[in-house]
């Protein structure tokens, strides 16, 4: 799909046949803070979006809303995000004298895991597919920052450029006190949401694993309650400190904020090279350097762990060969540290066709033997019929697009949907024909602490 590049359609608007359009400016700007950007805007809370990558190459922080594109039980939902961007941008009037990626327009969101399960309360605020284009976002490339203001013009006969200059001048001259983060937040309650029941259903597919069906992932839920409601900003301040390693994300809709620190990557595209990531495997750390190798190495000769990441690097490789006309990927595995538990880790990089999107490749990618099972069907029809849990946007793709097509998506894992004074941390392991439920359920309390820690219930 060709993406528009700000092109001057004022011949077709003059005519009528667009009641609105969108008008961009990029301004490149002294560097600040970036989370301090985020905070300072405490009143756009619930219209807010933080993106950073592992390398810290690109950070992305929106506010406000300028275009929603919220779409429920559809059948594709990728390409009705991809068609519905694009007609967004086609009569599109932008101002950007910069030739970077993620600077200009983007659109920031995620998809529902599994559209086909039925949504619970949980997750009644977030669309199957839930993106928007922010207002104003922060975009530090690489060190260098870029201010983008956004705003759909009603009026054909507008004067444009003065009212985006407006726009920018209310912007910076908008004073707000920025909110203290709370000292100390007490948890009241810590709620194991179906333990015992998660552990039955775990026996119970380890004991039906068959020929065909490999490897099916379970996840679970743990509910969290403090006694003040939960600042976004605060949880960003730990995550940034303690996995700055990852991907860390913050998408607020209303009174819910979906935040985590992903270490695994969906894929990457920049022009027509794009990256994608096999992680599954999983043992703890070390409390020493020798311990920590000893555990590292173990990883790499179990056989369990990796039969299970070569259902995920089979699974990449092949999607990636469909729309790809070269992709590279090394022969074994090798291992991703992180604070708390290290990852087998294959990276797979690829030289995407012309005629194909970054939307097609996340379709073919989701999800992953990692979050979901090998083979993709049969571990979907059994995760539906067997787990307790709506995941909504957990372990699925979450990040951003730009208008050149552009973007990267990472697999929200390490996760949890905050609501006031409570959230929800998830957590899943992949279920093979020799898993332990008791190690596995203790898997799964290990991927809890990062979250658990970030909300500040556990040190």
């Amino acid at each position: 799909m060709k993406y528009s590049k700000g092109l001057l359609v004022d011949d077709k608007v003059k005519q009528g046949k667009y009641s609105s359009f969108l008008v961009s400016k990029v301004i490149k700007i002294e560097p600040k803070d970036y989370l301090s950007f985020f905070t300072n805007y405490s009143s756009y809370k619930g219209k807010r979006f933080f993106w950073k990558d592992p390398s810290s190459e690109n950070i992305l922080i929106g506010i406000g809303r300028c275009k929603e594109i919220y779409i429920n039980k559809q059948k594709d939902l990728y390409m009705a995000v991809e068609q519905s961007w694009r007609d967004f941008l086609e009569n599109s009037k932008l101002m950007n004298d910069f030739n970077r990626i993620g600077v200009g327009p983007v659109l920031f969101g995620g998809f529902s895991f599994d559209p086909e399960k039925p949504k619970t309360e949980l997750w009644k605020s977030f669309a199957d597919a839930h993106f928007f284009v922010p207002e104003f976002m922060l975009s530090e490339i690489n060190g260098e920052q870029f201010l983008t203001v956004n705003m759909v013009m009603d009026e054909i006969d507008v004067n444009y450029e003065q009212e985006i200059e407006e726009k920018l001048s209310l912007f910076f001259d908008r004073k707000e006190n920025m909110k203290p983060y709370m000292e100390g937040n007490p948890l009241i309650n810590s709620i194991e949401v179906n333990g015992e029941k998660w552990k039955h259903v775990v026996g119970n597919v380890v004991a039906n694993l068959n020929g065909m069906l490999k490897k099916v992932v379970l996840a679970r839920e743990c509910r969290l309650v403090f006694k003040e409601e939960i600042q976004t900003e605060f949880v960003l301040d730990q995550l940034l400190r303690e996995q700055n390693n990852s991907y860390i994300f913050a998408l607020e809709e209303g009174d819910n904020c979906f935040i985590g620190a992903s270490p695994e990557r969906l894929v990457k595209k920049t022009g027509n090279k794009v990256l994608s990531t096999c992680l599954a495997g999983s043992i703890p750390r070390g409390e020493n350097e020798e311990r920590d190798q000893e555990l590292g190495a173990r990883l790499l000769a179990d056989e369990k762990n990796r039969t299970e990441h070569q259902y995920v690097v089979n699974m990449i490789q092949s999607a990636m060969e469909m729309v790809c006309k070269q992709v590279e990927i090394p022969t074994a595995p090798s291992l991703m540290k992180m604070r708390d538990i290290q990852h087998l880790y294959t990276p797979v990089k690829g030289i995407l066709r012309e005629t194909e999107s970054l939307m097609e490749l996340i379709r073919l990618l989701h999800p992953t033997p990692a979050l979901g099972g090998f083979p993709q069907r049969l571990a979907m029809e059994k995760i539906r019929k067997e787990e307790q849990l709506d995941r909504g946007l957990y372990g699925a793709p979450l990040g951003w697009i730009d208008y050149q097509g552009n973007g990267e998506f990472a697999v929200s894992i390490r996760s949890g949907l905050i609501q006031k004074n409570e959230a929800s941390i998830f957590a899943g392991c992949g279920i093979v024909a020799n898993s332990d439920v008791e190690l596995e359920y203790k898997e799964t309390a290990m991927k809890f602490r990062p979250m658990q820690r970030a909300l500040g219930g556990k040190k």
